[in-house]
């Protein structure tokens, strides 16, 4: 069947393909409903990358967030219609040790491999993850976030010291918010603090035990475990005052991305017997964890709304293009895509 691709060909620029996809029994055919955009894919639409990246990615389909419904499974394993979050990450080999979010050899949609923003997409079994129809789907779309942020917590589950009484949390934007509602219901006897500086992004974490300005810090301040969520230029001193604060052979896990080197008090990290536990991505297996965890909590998803920006309805790439604008100018949460092309 011949299948619309809605791909980035230069900054800020659509263009359509075609791609003639064939139909086969190891593959589920879904329909894209609802995008979320992501700073990756604005790094990507805004050219914030070096020239030989670019050259290198585009043109490419953009998008890894979304949720959809099955039009075809010829297997018949789901029924035309199932509500289904799609799983971005694509592994083309397994090992037995090293996870398929950090094999150099999977591919990524809207990183070097075409993402959602297609008619349909063609989809393994295994990468796609079924959720109930009452479900509200625009909220539902930015889950590849949420997994992003559970999959740290998991790697911090396996590698770090029994000591949990509390937790810090530096960055007071979406991957913070995310981050401190799953440690809220994770440990729930934990103390949870974050650290920001923004008033309105703070006044979002209501349920957390208390919020400080990094610039404002209590002298006597300890926290067992920290999560590093600032990214870019910041990430540097949020390390380093996370560092300064942290419990001797406590744990420092980064999510934030910088595009440049950082410098690190390696002192302090050896004399305190810190570990740094890096991680990327997420896996099929977040995914499926994640959508239990939404059953088995209801109250998250409520959280997990006050997210939501602006839904856009696109309807031809001039609506894509104002969706992505949009997105560049906002303050908090996350621009939604109602994929209507």
């Amino acid at each position: 069947m011949i299948n619309q691709v809605y791909q980035l060909v230069a900054p800020r620029q659509f263009e359509i393909t075609y791609n003639n996809e064939s139909i086969t029994d190891n593959k589920v055919v879904v329909r894209p409903l609802y995008l979320s955009i992501c700073a990756a894919d604005q790094r990507y639409y805004t050219g914030n990358r070096n020239e030989d990246v670019l050259e290198k990615k585009l043109p490419m389909s953009l998008i890894h967030e979304a949720v959809g419904e099955v039009v075809y499974d010829f297997k018949g394993r789901y029924k035309k219609g199932t509500k289904v979050i799609l799983v971005p990450n694509s592994p083309v080999e397994k090992d037995e040790i090293v996870g398929e979010n950090y094999l150099a050899s999977s591919k990524f949609r809207s990183s070097g491999y075409d993402g959602f923003m297609q008619d349909y997409v063609f989809m393994e079994y295994d990468r796609i993850v079924e959720i109930p129809e009452e479900i509200d789907l625009s909220i539902i779309s930015y889950s590849e976030l949420v997994t992003v942020s559970w999959h740290a917590i998991q790697r911090f589950e396996k590698k770090s010291i029994s000591s949990r009484s509390s937790f810090g949390i530096w960055g007071d934007g979406n991957l913070g918010y995310i981050t401190a509602i799953l440690l809220r219901k994770l440990y729930p006897n934990a103390l949870i603090y974050v650290f920001g500086k923004t008033d309105f992004k703070l006044s979002h974490f209501s349920f957390v035990d208390d919020i400080f300005y990094i610039n404002h810090l209590p002298k006597d301040l300890k926290i067992d475990h920290a999560f590093e969520c600032v990214g870019g230029k910041g990430s540097q001193s949020a390390i380093n005052q996370i560092i300064d604060l942290i419990s001797p052979e406590g744990s420092i896990s980064l999510l934030g991305v910088s595009e440049y080197p950082i410098e690190v008090n390696t002192r302090l990290v050896l004399e305190k017997g810190i570990t740094i536990i890096g991680s990327s991505r997420s896996s099929a297996k977040d995914f499926q964890e994640v959508a239990l965890f939404y059953d088995q909590n209801p109250d998250v998803i409520e959280k997990l709304a006050l997210l939501k920006s602006k839904e856009f309805e696109v309807k031809n790439i001039n609506d894509a293009i104002d969706a992505f604008e949009y997105d560049l100018s906002k303050s908090w949460g996350k621009t939604i895509i109602k994929w209507d092309l």
